[in-house]
């Protein structure tokens, strides 16, 4: 199985690529489009900022090439955030899989920003690469609540935890440092 990650100078690729190799695969770090077509599954991750990152994507013509992929895709985090419609993270138009807005969480008493650590999903029924359980979030942004949602969590408010529309999963959470749950989630999605 060949497995590309999307390289658009975002962080976290390391971590993805260690869980991978636990899983045993060996996946190319790219942003060469041919061999992103040309992958049996890409996986879109990263933590950065959202504007930058969709101007390197734009510069590099990886845009158009991620929304014309037919293989499964999977964003995490940002990748998620990415994937959607509109970003309040730089005022930025992304590429619109996910008919959901980005939007920054707002601090509450007892709710700091950025949200950090273990926090519950829920899987929506249409969820199906996604499990119940703990799993890590780092984030000051989130998807709102959508008919592409695959799994909510809470914090403030509910929101998409992970997201589903044809060859496109994502997460918000970070599967590759959620232990035994997004290990699973990881083969799940491998397993499209």
């Amino acid at each position: 199985m060949s497995v590309a990650i999307v390289k658009y100078n975002a962080g976290n690729v390391c971590s993805v690529i260690n869980a991978l190799h636990r899983l045993g695969i060996e996946p190319v770090v790219t942003d060469d489009a041919s061999q992103l077509r040309q992958a049996d599954h890409v996986i879109f991750p990263g933590q950065g900022e959202a504007s930058s990152a969709m101007a390197y994507l734009r510069e590099h013509g990886l845009d158009n090439v991620i929304r014309q992929l037919t293989q499964p895709v999977l964003g995490i985090c940002v990748g998620q955030q990415l994937l959607c419609t509109h970003s309040e993270e730089g005022n930025v138009d992304c590429l619109g899989i996910f008919r959901t807005d980005v939007r920054r969480f707002q601090p509450q008493p007892g709710f700091k920003v950025p949200a950090m650590g273990w926090n519950n999903i829920d899987p929506s029924p249409h969820g199906g690469f996604c499990l119940p359980g703990n799993v890590y979030f780092v984030h000051s942004y989130y998807c709102t609540l959508c008919e592409d949602t695959a799994a909510v969590a809470h914090y403030t408010r509910p929101f998409s935890a992970a997201l589903h529309r044809d060859n496109f999963y994502a997460t918000q959470f970070h599967p590759e440092k959620s232990g035994p749950v997004g290990e699973a989630i990881l083969r799940n999605f491998l397993n499209l």
